[in-house]
């Protein structure tokens, strides 16, 4: 096993587990019923907020995704903002600005005034809408948790999270995110349309008079606490030889799968790895599980790396996707 630092006994650790899992399912059942057909994307929104990551949900509008970030912030008991991005929003729309004021004496100075950054949980509602000015506002809060201002550094509330919604690249008025960005997104979701079963029940609880509404399942602090106890479960050599042959075998110029060196233009760097080590672990956790396994790598490969790897123009030329890529990588660790 991994060395993982920790003070307490493994009697202790494993108790610990199994009471976060036991609240982690109350709280899959409090979005469960407010959000239909989406099992899969809500597992993996709780995946990337129990590793204390950001997250990127893709898909054309109309499929929930505002409304699947609402809940959240209600049952994970967070300080949830919206910021909807346009092509006019400003930098300062989401950070703040300083105003000039008349204090006493009849001074004049400068105040700041707190932007919907400082929340705990920020929806960027169609994110590549805004300019790319405006999207890198956003690149030391994600990595760092904290904003610099005139000069001043602000501390960002704990937990911070990112959500963002992004509409497919090929609609009209949408900027690419760029690479450091996307980099600092932990899971790139994909959000297709419910099966027809999900969609009659969505129908039928969304369109009558009493339409279902999200109920607080935990607490900022739990999730604080519940990302620690994460970072302290063990991994195995297996998990982490899986994780890193994955993440170093996407990589063009030292890859030695076929399909990576011709298709790819740019790999994954070694955040993919660490998103992946928190990510599998989260994943145990959820599933009711003590430890990560290589099954869970294989998992999680596609939402990790998707958004860190890029198709040379050939292969775009020739419509590779990058799904095919990934399943290559995939099948050479098994």
């Amino acid at each position: 096993m991994v060395e993982v630092a920790s003070s307490n006994d493994p009697a202790l650790l494993v108790a610990e587990v199994e009471a976060l899992g036991d609240q982690l399912s109350r709280a899959r059942e409090a979005v469960g019923r407010v959000i239909f057909g989406q099992q899969s994307v809500i597992d993996q929104v709780l995946i990337t907020f129990l590793s204390g990551g950001h997250v990127l949900l893709v898909g054309v509008p109309g499929l929930g995704k505002t409304r699947l970030v609402e809940t959240l912030g209600t049952v994970l008991g967070l300080d949830e903002r919206r910021v909807q991005f346009t092509p006019d929003l400003m930098p300062s729309d989401i950070l703040g600005s300083e105003v000039l004021e008349e204090v006493e004496g009849g001074r004049r100075a400068f105040r700041f005034i707190k932007g919907p950054i400082f929340g705990q949980l920020l929806m960027a509602d169609e994110i590549n809408r805004a300019s790319p000015r405006t999207q890198s506002a956003l690149l030391q809060a994600m990595q760092e948790h904290k904003v610099a201002i005139a000069g001043e550094t602000f501390a960002l509330p704990a937990p911070f999270h990112v959500l963002a919604t992004q509409n497919p690249i090929e609609q009209e008025g949408t900027y690419p995110l760029p690479e450091a960005q996307l980099d600092r997104f932990l899971l790139e979701i994909e959000v297709s349309y419910p099966d027809l079963d999900a969609e009659r029940a969505m129908l039928l609880a969304t369109t009558g008079a009493n339409q279902g509404r999200p109920v607080q399942a935990m607490t900022a602090d739990e999730l604080i606490a519940a990302q620690n106890l994460i970072r302290r479960i063990p991994v195995g050599e297996q998990v982490l030889d899986a994780i890193l042959r994955l993440v170093r075998g996407a990589r063009p110029q030292t890859s030695s799968i076929e399909a990576v060196r011709q298709h790819l233009a740019w790999g994954p760097g070694p955040r993919a790895a660490q998103a992946l080590m928190l990510a599998t672990r989260a994943r145990a956790v959820l599933d009711g599980r003590l430890a990560p396994s290589v099954d869970d790598v294989l998992a999680l490969a596609e939402p990790v790396l998707r958004h860190r790897m890029a198709l040379s123009f050939a292969a775009r030329a020739d419509g590779i996707h990058l799904g095919e890529v990934i399943d290559a990588l995939k099948a050479s660790i098994g």
